[in-house]
């Protein structure tokens, strides 16, 4: 009874992480295909590759074209995302993004989501290396926790930290809070994301393999409950 139980735990454990990833992408295609207009490529324009008339070679035509417009609009979007960003590094970039903000900080619905979202890229994606620090303040006496500073600072000299909440990184608080009661973490952003993605479980330095699941310990009830009453039986006879 414990045997199996330990078996499927264990191999949840590994199985569980592969397919959520495998949906995550599986949902991703879905999104992508959805959104590329079938204007790019035609299901008849595959007819020398696929010949046929039947059902079969005509589906096939189709999800062999939808495979293939997800290929060209990543591609069409990797090639204009690394025209943009050198484009950000001239003149003329520096102008037009001046001119995007102005334009979205006028209108009052789109400059939240503008601002915010381009906030949460510059600190995904930015090439500042106090983004990429962790730290631990202490918030109450004796209890710390885990936080990212973002290189800001107030106008009083308190330093901007992100304080994420578990397991939800992208939920958090902004506090400010003074250099001195800041705790400096020799660590890499890597392994205090895995502690805080889980739960505090996670440990980035361990080796990941068959070893690496949780230790889990299932007794059998009945014999739990057998050995007790021997036990007792015994006390009372002592």
């Amino acid at each position: 009874m414990a045997s199996w139980k330990r078996d499927f735990a264990s191999g949840l454990i590994v199985l569980g992480p592969i397919l959520v990833t495998l949906y995550v992408i599986y949902w991703l295609y879905g999104l992508l295909a959805g959104l590329t207009p079938e204007l790019i490529l035609q299901p008849d324009a595959l007819v020398p590759l696929v010949p046929g008339t039947g059902d079969q070679a005509v589906q096939t035509r189709k999800q062999l074209a939808q495979f293939l417009r997800v290929v060209v609009a990543l591609t069409v979007f990797i090639i204009l995302t690394f025209s943009v960003g050198y484009l950000m590094r001239t003149t003329v970039g520096s102008l037009v993004e001046r001119v995007v903000d102005n334009v979205a900080n006028r209108v009052p619905v789109m400059r939240v989501v503008y601002n915010a979202s381009k906030m949460a890229a510059e600190t995904a994606f930015g090439e500042q290396d106090s983004l990429q620090k962790p730290c631990k303040i202490e918030t109450w006496s004796g209890l710390r926790m885990t936080a990212f500073k973002t290189g800001k600072t107030t106008d009083d000299g308190r330093e901007v930290l992100f304080l994420p909440t578990s397991p939800n990184i992208t939920t958090g608080f902004v506090v400010e809070v003074e250099s001195e009661n800041i705790i400096e973490l020799d660590e890499d952003v890597e392994d205090a994301l895995t502690r805080v993605l889980s739960a505090g479980f996670g440990d980035a330095n361990r080796n990941r393999g068959m070893d690496a699941g949780v230790s889990i310990d299932v007794v059998d009830e009945a014999q739990t409950r057998s050995l007790e009453g021997a036990n007792t039986d015994q006390a009372d006879d002592d």
